[in-house]
């Protein structure tokens, strides 16, 4: 058997390796570093199906497999982050002693609230089951990606840790703020918003007008924002499409 068949399966892999990664820092509360394992992984997401095209070896085995590495890095780990964040923000550790609205076992307890952070791992696994049986998915995405939307909320620990603002703070750690990010994030996933994908068939200015400015704009908003820039990024991809819609 060639060689080649596998090499995008093992890119795919490697997506898998840093999200199982990224769980074993997000769990610790090492937010930073989880996100750059998912960065990583996303990375790896984004050539593994380039790589089977240019290959020609596309197959029902990679896709399967994308998903699934796909579920870790962009699913789980997001969720995961998020809900540590509300756990952060109701002042409600993850696992801490007996106290009220907590679920309670073997002496410890874990608040319900910051569990709707996890709403966006069941949401992510949904989309990805949905994405494997719809054939129109194949140059425009029908709602949010999971990377796009694991990108979102994991920029938030990030904008935390570097961008130093007391008011950009005080809206993250906000519990009402959170759980509506979640619920958005949750509805955003399983839309039927039309969005454009980043896949060139030709690298013409005519054909790829939408992506080249919605690039650079992006390459502008990230020199000046720095990660504060990822969600006006995210935003301005779905104001885009939508306004794109009949050149989707």
């Amino acid at each position: 058997m060639q060689i080649k068949k596998f090499i995008p399966n093992f890119v795919t892999l490697l997506n898998l390796l840093c999200g199982s990664i990224a769980v074993l820092f997000a769990v610790n509360n090492l937010f930073v570093t989880a996100a750059l394992f998912v960065f990583l992984g996303i990375f790896f997401d984004f050539f593994d199906g380039l790589l089977a095209r240019k290959l020609n070896v596309q197959s029902d085995l990679g896709l399967q497999l994308d998903s699934l590495a796909d579920m870790v890095t962009s699913g789980l780990v997001p969720g995961i982050i998020l809900y540590k964040l509300i756990a952060i923000a109701v002042d409600a550790p993850a696992m801490t002693a007996s106290n009220e609205w907590s679920l309670h076992w073997s002496g410890f307890s874990m608040s319900f609230i910051p569990i709707i952070g996890l709403f966006v791992t069941l949401s992510s696994a949904y989309r990805l089951g949905k994405f494997n049986l719809d054939e129109e998915q194949q140059t425009y995405f029908k709602g949010l990606p999971t990377p796009a939307n694991a990108l979102l909320i994991l920029s938030l620990p990030l904008i935390l840790e570097f961008q130093n603002s007391d008011v950009i703070n005080n809206i993250i750690l906000n519990k009402w703020f959170l759980i509506s990010l979640a619920f958005l994030s949750c509805y955003l996933l399983n839309s039927s918003i039309k969005l454009f994908a980043l896949k060139f068939k030709d690298y013409s200015f005519k054909n790829n007008v939408l992506r080249y400015i919605f690039i650079i704009i992006s390459l502008v908003l990230l020199i000046v924002l720095q990660f504060v820039a990822i969600p006006v990024i995210i935003i301005l991809y779905i104001i885009l499409s939508i306004f794109s819609q009949n050149t989707i």
